[in-house]
């Protein structure tokens, strides 16, 4: 995509703080019209495998293909979505096609299009200035770098929205996720059969079990070479359930999250037996089949402010929706759009970024409390209007037609 003329003049510089996803859209976006766009991301090595399994929405599709890319072979396509109750019988099935991809497959797509020598690696974000004239990140190392804008797409423990709204905090929901991925090859014909070609559910009383097929290995999407995107969520207490999951084997407690090679043996057996009590055969044989469980808290965030000065977050930055709305990436890239347009639209940034708050605050907003009302019958404890909500959106029928649509978004 070519640079507007009307900003290709001045090559304006914006710092982009985060180089994952939502980082990775707004930086090419801006590239696209004319801006010099720097990505600085704290981690040293490259980002690979984070996220499993996700929807590719029409956001996702439709700024992929802004970008120039073919969208043709992104993942795998569904037909339908089944229901399966504890004895493994087909109770409920519906049309909903889709496109199922990973996180790592569009990871991939944007890192690839994106320029080497201006991604930069190990960069810890100390603190930020700025005046009316820019913005400066100073860095662990004490380098500073000066732009016009500065970009937080630094994730759910965002430094950036550390520095400018501290009051903005993650909030556990109630429930965690375990998730994995299957190789196809390795499930047995009937379990395939059953649960492979679809988006398969499974509905304990107050949990969800489901999966989908997406791509392989290096985004192999021939049959036999694709993978099973799996993911569980079960209730957990903060200070009891929680607590113990994020306990390794040393007894060391981790914060958020827990790094898969740490999860404890004995969270992992409670798993997989709760997994022969409680689940449909064909979801138990493909527990049995997961050598290294993922365990990931669910969490909502919601910011007050997105815009501060020549300072903006998006992503998950700004806000955290639980996956059941599969909004994640799109968020992100619908983020970076609304961004790239409001600055397009005026040569004010500061004035451009209340624009885009405007417009992207009550989306945001609307995303995490849909999320919210997908998952209240998940949750460890619950209000009275959580339990309303949770006893509206646990019907096997809505489960199956709500999860992981954003048909919400414009009804």
């Amino acid at each position: 995509m070519a640079p507007s003329a009307k900003h290709a003049q001045r090559r304006r510089r914006v710092t982009v703080i985060g180089g994952s996803m939502s980082g990775l859209f707004a930086g090419l976006m801006l590239r696209a019209e004319g801006w010099e766009v720097d990505l600085y991301e704290k981690v040293e090595g490259e980002m690979s495998g984070r996220g499993a399994g996700i929807v590719a929405q029409p956001e996702i599709l439709s700024a992929l293909r802004a970008l120039g890319v073919d969208t043709g072979a992104l993942g795998v396509a569904v037909q339908k979505r089944r229901l399966f109750d504890p004895s493994g019988s087909l109770t409920l099935e519906i049309d909903c096609p889709q496109v199922m991809t990973s996180w790592e497959r569009v990871y991939r797509i944007l890192r690839d299009a994106f320029p080497q020598v201006h991604y930069h690696r190990g960069h810890s974000l100390a603190t930020i200035e700025q005046d009316g004239d820019g913005v400066t990140a100073i860095f662990a190392s004490g380098e500073r770098v000066t732009a016009d804008l500065l970009i937080g797409a630094d994730g759910i423990r965002s430094t950036v929205r550390g520095i400018c709204a501290p009051e903005s905090q993650p909030l556990y929901a109630g429930y965690a996720a375990w998730r994995a991925l299957i190789a196809e090859s390795a499930m047995p014909p009937q379990v395939h059969r059953d649960i492979f070609p679809v988006m398969a559910f499974c509905l304990p009383p107050g949990e969800q079990m489901l999966g989908y097929p997406v791509a392989g290995p290096d985004d192999d999407v021939r049959p036999g070479r694709r993978r099973y995107n799996m993911i569980w969520y079960r209730p957990a207490d903060e200070h009891t359930g929680l607590a113990a999951l994020l306990t390794d084997e040393s007894g060391a407690r981790h914060a958020i999250s827990i790094p898969p090679p740490l999860i404890s043996r004995a969270s992992i057996a409670a798993m997989r037996e709760a997994a022969g009590r409680l689940l449909a055969p064909q979801f138990v044989e493909a527990v049995g089949l997961v050598d290294q469980p993922i365990l990931q808290p669910i969490f909502d965030l919601v910011s007050d402010r997105i815009a501060f000065g020549r300072i903006a977050i998006i992503g998950d930055a700004a806000f955290v929706a639980r996956p059941h709305v599969g909004a994640g990436v799109a968020k992100a890239a619908g983020d970076a759009a609304a961004l790239t347009a409001a600055l397009g639209s005026t040569d004010d940034i500061t004035a451009a970024l209340r624009h885009f708050e405007a417009q992207r605050l009550p989306e945001g907003l609307r995303m995490v409390q849909r999320a919210r009302h997908l998952g209240a019958y998940l949750q460890a404890a619950r209000s009275s209007e959580e339990a309303a909500l949770a006893a509206r959106h646990s019907v096997a029928e809505a489960v199956l037609e709500e999860t992981a649509t954003l048909d919400f978004l414009y009804a």
